[in-house]
């Protein structure tokens, strides 16, 4: 089974930045190349919006994260 599977998905700063660790040292591993992963936000109003940017950055990383597991494949 392939190891990035089996990681979950991200659902917060914290979370996100350490799967971003783990797949990139999995890659490293490998040799592969990917794009780097989504840079985080900078324009954030912190009034909890719905569809802060922060919800897209969490979806790009689950996005970065599905193109890993299908090199890793």
């Amino acid at each position: 089974m392939n190891p990035i599977d089996q990681l979950p998905e991200p659902t917060n700063l914290a979370g996100a930045q350490a799967l971003i660790v783990r797949v990139q040292a999995l890659l490293d591993a490998q040799g592969i190349m990917l794009r780097p992963p989504p840079p985080e936000p900078t324009t954030c109003c912190g009034r909890g919006c719905n569809g802060c940017v922060w919800e897209g950055w969490l979806a790009a990383v689950n996005y970065w994260r599905d193109e890993a597991s299908l090199l890793l494949a």
